[in-house]
């Protein structure tokens, strides 16, 4: 009876022990989630700060973000030939109403023809000096175009977009390129451009060069939107 009453005890003990275990680790994990949503770099060491933000974020108080830290925001203009973000208009003049400095991001499309491209990013974003440079997001691969486009094409047809969108904007673009594809298309090395880098937290280095603007955050959570907001900041 003595040794049977030990062992539960023990086993008591050891569920005990486990439980306790468990406990630590989810508070760990909840807290380890609150600070990864919620952080964002020092505004010592980067004084300028904004977002990104695009139709996938719902409705946005752009007098809020304002309130909160962001001085610019960028907003999801165009996407390949022929899509628009349906709330590109009311993101654009509202952030402009919360006297935020504004610019446009395209997406582009390997698979697609540059020229409709930029034709579709001519006509949606208005030529105006006061916005900031265009951002021109390279995350789509050309693997899955029904067609195939060779590394060089994508090369050759990606500058002929940059020229035309250029020549709209009287500014050079700033290239927002993902990890992938630097990679593939190791692009930052080859264009002349201010660079655009999305890294969680870690300060990205895998342009081989410096960049200009950071994506330090891809869901930053708080009052102003319950997605969660790509926050962004200034090389200083």
């Amino acid at each position: 009876m003595a040794r049977k009453a030990k062992k539960r005890l023990g086993t008591r003990t050891r569920i005990r022990i486990l439980g306790a275990l468990l406990l630590v680790v989810l508070i760990g994990g909840g807290w380890a989630w609150w600070h990864l949503h919620h952080w964002i770099p020092l505004r010592e060491e980067f004084p300028m700060q904004g977002v990104e933000v695009g139709a996938a974020d719902g409705p946005v108080s752009f007098a809020s973000l304002k309130a909160i830290g962001a001085d610019f925001a960028y907003i999801d203009a165009s996407v390949s030939v022929f899509a628009r973000d349906p709330r590109f208009v009311a993101n654009f003049e509202n952030a402009r109403a919360a006297g935020m400095q504004v610019g446009a991001v395209h997406r582009y499309d390997p698979c697609q023809p540059a020229g409709q491209q930029a034709a579709n990013f001519v006509t949606t974003v208005p030529r105006d000096p006061a916005l900031l440079p265009p951002a021109i997001e390279l995350d789509m691969l050309a693997d899955t175009c029904p067609i195939k486009v060779t590394d060089a094409k994508v090369e050759s047809e990606l500058m002929t977009f940059l020229n035309q969108v250029e020549t709209h904007t009287g500014k050079p673009t700033v290239l927002k390129i993902t990890e992938p594809f630097e990679e593939r298309y190791r692009i930052a090395r080859k264009l002349d451009r201010n660079l655009w880098l999305v890294s969680e937290r870690v300060q990205p280095d895998y342009a081989g060069r410096p960049w200009t603007l950071w994506t330090a955050n891809t869901a930053l959570a708080n009052e102003v939107s319950d997605q969660g907001l790509r926050w962004v900041v200034v090389q200083p």
